[in-house]
C-alpha cells in the first residue's frame, strides 16, 4: 500500500471510529454525559482537508465551528496593508471557529489553514443551537470549560510578558514544544515550519530582533537548530 493510500485509510478509520468517548476527549466537551455526547456525535459533520486547505477564510460568515480530530491548523490574519501574520497554531483536540459563540462576530477575523492533512468534526450554528435547546447542560458545560480555558490562556500570556525578548521568545518556544513538539535523543523538537517573522509576531518583536534573540538562545545552549526544526534540549 502506498503512503498516500495508507494515510487515507488511517483517516477513514478515524472517521469510522468517531464515538461519544472520542468526542469527550475534546476539552470543550469534557464533563458531558454519554447521552449528550452521543447526540453531538450524531449531528457532527466530518470532513478531511488536504495540506494547504482552508477550513474557513478571513471574511467568511461565522456559521460553523470545527473540532480538530487529527492534523494541525494555522490561524493567519491579513491586514489592510497586505501584511500576513501567524496568530496561533491548533492541533488535534483543539477547535477553531470559537467566534460562533459571539453574537457580535459575524465574519471570521482570521483564516484557518491546514499544515497537515486535517480531519474535522463540524457543527453549524443552527445545529448547535438546537442541541443546546434539547440538552441545556451542553451549553452550561461548554461555558464552564471555556472559562477554565481562558484562565489557562491568561496564565500563559502572563508567563510570556517578560521584558527581555530572549525570555519571551523562550517561553513561546517552550509552549510550542509542549503543544506541538515531539521527543528525540536531543530533547523536544518543534518541527513546525516557523519563520522568524512568525516568531516575531508571537513575541511582539521585529524579525531582526528575533534573529538576534535566537542567536543568544543558541549561544546559551537553550535552543538548537536541526535542519528546519528547533530543539529545546
Amino acid at each position: 500500500m502506498s503512503h498516500g493510500c495508507q494515510c487515507e485509510k488511517e483517516y477513514a478509520d478515524k472517521v469510522e471510529g468517531f464515538s461519544a468517548e472520542c468526542l469527550g476527549n475534546f476539552w470543550i466537551f469534557q464533563g458531558l454525559s454519554s447521552e449528550e455526547l452521543g447526540a453531538l456525535v450524531q449531528r457532527a459533520v466530518r470532513r478531511l482537508y488536504p495540506v494547504g486547505g482552508h477550513i474557513f477564510r478571513q471574511g467568511d460568515p461565522v456559521d460553523r465551528m470545527f473540532l480538530i480530530k487529527a492534523g494541525r491548523v494555522r490561524l493567519e490574519k491579513v491586514f489592510q496593508d497586505g501584511t500576513e501574520v501567524l496568530l496561533d497554531i491548533r492541533k488535534s483536540g483543539d477547535f477553531v471557529g470559537e467566534q460562533l459563540f459571539s453574537e457580535d462576530q459575524t465574519d471570521f477575523p482570521v483564516s484557518a489553514v491546514c499544515t497537515e492533512s486535517t480531519l474535522t468534526c463540524g457543527f453549524s450554528r443552527d445545529v448547535f443551537e438546537r442541541l443546546i435547546r434539547e440538552y441545556p447542560d451542553i451549553g452550561l458545560q461548554v461555558i464552564k470549560n471555556m472559562s477554565r480555558h481562558i484562565d489557562s490562556m491568561s496564565s500563559r500570556v502572563e508567563s510570556m510578558s517578560a521584558a527581555k525578548l530572549e525570555d519571551r521568545l523562550y517561553h513561546i518556544l517552550a509552549h510550542l514544544a509542549r503543544e506541538h513538539g515531539h521527543l528525540n535523543s536531543r530533547g523536544r523538537v518543534i518541527g513546525l515550519p516557523l519563520t522568524h517573522e512568525d516568531l516575531g509576531f508571537l513575541a511582539g518583536a521585529h524579525r531582526v530582533s528575533v534573529t538576534r534573540a535566537m542567536k543568544s538562545l543558541r549561544d546559551a545552549g537553550l535552543v538548537e537548530q536541526q535542519h528546519q526544526s528547533i530543539v529545546l534540549p
